[in-house]
């Protein structure tokens, strides 16, 4: 599993507009094959920073079954007018250790 984290900060006063966007176009990124959850946060410090979190079953999934596709042309188009600048994404995958369960936070002894 890949988890997409993505910031998007959008213009002052576009936050609700942003927020139907949105609403609007988060079933364009969940019916992409090997999509597995799609979320959105917004910033408690900041009303126009969002996070997008995808979580993906691989990161030939999102390239193949969403960023090369319609579907992304789709996604963009709609939230795009809400924008500040282009967002930012990055990928990250689980971290375990040799033996570890994957269910279990390494960290937390």
């Amino acid at each position: 599993m890949v988890l997409e984290v993505t910031l998007i900060d959008v213009l002052p006063g576009r936050d609700i507009d942003f927020l139907e966007a949105y609403r609007l176009a988060r079933p364009v990124i969940a019916g992409a094959q090997g999509c597995r959850s799609v979320r959105v946060k917004r910033g408690t410090e900041s009303s126009t920073r969002f996070l997008l979190l995808v979580e993906w079953d691989s990161l030939d999934d999102q390239e193949h079954n969403f960023r090369r596709t319609e579907r992304f042309a789709q996604w963009r188009a709609l939230i795009a007018g809400a924008l500040a600048q282009p967002p930012l994404a990055e990928f990250f995958a689980d971290v375990v250790p040799a033996g570890a369960h994957p269910d279990h936070d390494f960290f937390a002894g």
